[in-house]
């Protein structure tokens, strides 16, 4: 049942925790003491932001070379001002007391041997490369974009444009040209490093027909640099890694102001221009110590791993583990190539203590019948985490079948538009099933009903009432802000976050996310996340993959069967039944219909708001861009459906 205690942390785990080391410090330090109790040391973050956020500074030993005049000059959001006066540099944090003989990376791919980077290779390599920008005309402020995979060298890039004071910006290769220049010629970029080519799923991908394009569509471009994976030819006028690097060169720090940008981060841009995100040195630098130290628990000898491309944001959350004292492992490549078991392989050949991933890929894996801890040791594995979509409870059951009874799955729920989560992992607290353990410190999250109250125990709106310091510090060519109020303070008043999913924060803390709010089926006045039929529906071994929308009153349901099976009248009585006894008889779809496959983002996305769009009838073109889709023509069967629906004439 849903809410059934899965497991608790042991004693050993509880004083090991970094968390537990943070609570016996502000007991000491600054008279808070909590007693061990997580909840009441989390109301205290949020109605004490300035003590709460001061006390992160100082517990993580923060370096600027100035001291801050206030922690939280003004509480205005959008636009809250954070620790005024202070200076400091993101990368000279990584670097701050690091062992040069220790490990910094274990790095796998597709199309390269596995390598491992300590930090003394680490320091070399990212100086290296800011000699080589510095060389390049890059300066404080300039824009760095990446077309780079998961490869140490993206890493590397970032350090060292983070080093400078420049600002940066990545995507994966595999995404189309359009795609790219949609996002990067927003922001005007200086230097482009990109790619020759990449693999995944066993193929071979040349990108330097791409790399062409980008280069011409991008007119402030002034060099491109070309990581050479597959030895393509992208031409003459560029600049290899290679030369770059300059040899020798010594690690410097420009330290900027808190509110500097440090990177730009993208909405998903289903409909226009993807948002340009700009998060800050200074709110990034705080968020991130932490989240990866104190809620993702990262510590020296551990070895965190989140599967992600450089196009997500968790790229950006795993680099930020390099806060912490542990080693991070990159993979690049597909998680289903040769077979679902990659990536457990891999865990258990690096000795893997965290394996993060999607919702999906668990999904996928209980699907498919793997069994991580068959034929393979994965005893050093503590912890895993999911996020990304929520987690079906289904999926809870399976980590702790399959992977392990001791282990602590950690399921989050944030967003992109923070680069981090507002719910999710706590080392302290119990896990339950279907559940999330707790909100985030300093996260003020509650679920607002319609008239704008906080409520528990009731799905409400996911609002944050409080600033965060990752919250952005601006969207791009925003400048009066409208965007940005628009996106996400237009719906209470203007004063308050809305993030756009359905949460549930339950009486003792936990929290359930139902999905996304804009996409809600309201059957007769009963509302209901989709994730809740995706849930139901997904239960039956015929169906890998599902979505569902509400076209004014009419409810279709779309389906992905497995190889082999058919949609007929044994399986659709099959899918209406599940659904009424899981959800309720309101929410049993009108249709069912088979699809080849379900449109989504090239972060994974379902696309249930354009397909709804599409159905009422919205213009393709206008409904989403092909451009943000990983599967464009996938949107092609709306279309025609939508058609053979229209009224003649």
């Amino acid at each position: 049942m849903e809410g059934t205690l899965l497991w608790e942390p042991p004693a050993a785990l509880r004083e090991r925790a970094t968390m537990t080391r943070y609570m016996e410090w502000l007991a000491r330090e600054r008279g808070h003491d909590f007693g061990g109790d997580y909840h009441a040391l989390q109301r205290w973050s949020t109605e004490d932001l300035e003590g709460f956020w001061a006390s992160i500074w100082d517990f993580f030993e923060v370096v600027s070379d100035a001291p801050y005049e206030r922690v939280l000059a003004d509480a205005t959001m959008p636009g809250a001002t954070w620790f005024p006066g202070a200076r400091l540099n993101y990368a000279e944090h990584v670097f701050r007391g690091k062992d040069d003989d220790a490990l910094a990376i274990i790095a796998d791919s597709e199309v390269r041997e596995r390598a491992e980077i300590t930090w003394g290779q680490l320091r070399e390599q990212v100086a290296a490369v800011a000699g080589g920008l510095r060389a390049l005309g890059v300066e404080e402020g300039d824009r760095v974009v990446a077309y780079l995979p998961n490869i140490p060298e993206a890493i590397v890039a970032f350090l060292a444009t983070a080093s400078i004071g420049a600002v940066w910006s990545s995507t994966s290769p595999d995404f189309g040209a359009r795609s790219v220049v949609d996002r990067f010629a927003q922001i005007e970029p200086k230097v482009l490093l990109a790619v020759d080519g990449y693999g995944y799923n066993g193929k071979r991908f040349d990108r330097s027909e791409v790399v062409r394009h980008l280069q011409s569509e991008m007119p402030t471009l002034k060099h491109t640099v070309i990581v050479p994976l597959l030895g393509s030819d992208v031409g003459e006028a560029n600049t290899s890694w290679d030369e770059l690097r300059e040899p020798g060169a010594e690690l410097q720090f420009n330290r900027v102001a808190f509110d500097h940008p440090l990177w730009v981060l993208y909405s998903s841009g289903t409909t226009g221009l993807p948002k340009a995100i700009v998060q800050g040195q200074g709110g990034i630098l705080l968020e991130h110590l932490k989240k990866l130290n104190l809620h993702v628990d990262a510590q020296a000898g551990d070895r965190l791993f989140w599967f992600t491309t450089t196009g997500w944001m968790m790229w950006n959350f795993l680099v930020s583990g390099l806060l912490t004292p542990a080693t991070i492992l990159l993979y690049d490549g597909s998680p289903g190539h040769p077979s679902l078991d990659v990536l457990w392989d891999f865990a258990a050949d690096t000795g893997m203590t965290c394996f993060g991933t999607s919702a999906s890929y668990l999904a996928s894996c209980m699907k498919a019948g793997v069994e991580p801890g068959e034929g393979r040791d994965l005893s050093a594995l503590r912890a895993v985490g999911s996020t990304g979509s929520p987690l079906a409870p289904e999926g809870f059951e399976w980590v702790y079948e399959h992977v392990g009874r001791d282990t602590w799955l950690f399921s989050t729920s944030g967003g992109t538009d923070v680069c981090s989560a507002f719910v999710g992992g706590v080392p302290l607290l119990p896990v339950y099933r279907g559940e999330l353990q707790a909100r985030a410190l300093g996260a003020a999250v509650e679920a607002y009903d319609e008239a704008g109250d906080a409520v528990i125990d009731e799905v409400g709106e996911l609002v944050i009432t409080k600033p965060l310091p990752s919250m952005p510090l601006y969207l791009w060519d925003d400048p009066d802000g409208e965007l940005y109020r628009e996106s996400y303070f237009s719906m209470y008043g203007g004063e308050v976050w809305r993030h756009g999913d359905w949460i549930e924060i339950t009486s003792r803390g936990t929290a359930i996310i139902s999905g996304r709010s804009d996409s809600t089926i309201n059957r007769g006045g009963v509302r209901m996340g989709t994730s809740e039929i995706y849930r139901a529906v997904l239960a039956l071994d015929d169906v890998v993959d599902a979505l569902v929308v509400d076209v004014d009153g009419w409810m279709p349901l779309f389906v992905v069967l497995r190889d082999g099976a058919e949609l007929d009248d044994d399986l659709t009585k099959a899918i209406r039944t599940r659904i009424r006894e899981d959800c309720s008889p309101r929410h049993v779809p009108n249709d069912v219909f088979a699809v080849a496959e379900v449109p989504r983002t090239l972060s994974n996305k379902v696309l249930e708001v354009p397909v709804k769009k599409i159905l009422s009838g919205t213009a393709p073109e206008k409904a989403a861009s092909a451009d943000s889709l990983a599967n464009p023509k996938s949107l092609d069967y709306f279309v025609e459906l939508a058609r053979s629906r229209a009224p003649a004439g």
